[in-house]
């Protein structure tokens, strides 16, 4: 199985935990993960998944876009972390709900902002993770658990509250970043998180649920 990190490499605290996570899928999983730069040529079709990772703004924000609409309308198992998430509602709004949709970081603070700049800054910061009963993020990792985070943006409440009305479903929340997590019904797997799943990898800790729920779905 093979899995594409979509993402533009750095020297970034999160980026060498994904570097750390890369042998473990491999190894505990059977999963073979390669970085794809936003910028090179990528095609969703040529990998059993997509995780479009941490580290805004991308190099190529219109292939970010195109990737998340070939993913969520080819069935192909996406996962969205951070940026990942914001970009995904970026798209969904666009193109699900027929809105004016864009994100304060690289388009400026504007009237359609679907992403806009936390009022606390969760850069670096840990936060308890409350799963939503009955959703399919609480089946996979049970009890709230604490998350770390490398954000500045999230999605607006407004554009959550719009997408919850399509259909969208919140699959955990936190204090200071509302929801944490999306899940898109009538898909095989396509779910966002404003929490980075990965961290800790480095450390030896067990791979978090919703990365293994991920592999599961490949």
């Amino acid at each position: 199985m093979t899995l594409a990190l979509l993402g533009d490499h750095r020297d970034h605290p999160s980026h060498r935990e994904l570097d750390a996570l890369v042998p473990r899928l491999a190894d505990e999983l059977g999963v073979s993960a390669v970085w794809v730069p936003t910028d090179a040529p990528f095609d969703v079709a040529d990998h059993d998944g997509v995780w479009l990772v941490p580290g805004s703004p991308y190099a190529d924000e219109a292939a970010v876009l195109r990737a998340i609409t070939a993913a969520r309308e080819g069935g192909t198992p996406f996962l969205g972390t951070c940026a990942g998430m914001q970009y995904a509602v970026v798209e969904l709004v666009r193109n699900v709900l027929g809105a004016p949709a864009s994100h304060a970081e690289s388009d400026g603070d504007a009237d359609d902002n679907v992403v806009a700049a936390l009022a606390c800054s969760l850069y670096g910061e840990e936060r308890l993770v409350t799963p939503v009963p009955g959703t399919r993020f609480a089946s996979w990792v049970g009890e709230p658990f604490v998350g770390m985070h490398y954000c500045g943006y999230a999605p607006t409440p407004e554009a959550v509250e719009a997408l919850e009305a399509a259909g969208v479903v919140v699959g955990a929340v936190a204090d200071d970043a509302g929801a944490e997590v999306l899940e898109l019904t009538g898909h095989p797997f396509f779910v966002v998180s404003l929490f980075q799943p990965h961290i800790g990898a480095s450390a030896g800790r067990p791979i978090h649920p919703l990365v293994r729920a991920f592999a599961a779905a490949l």
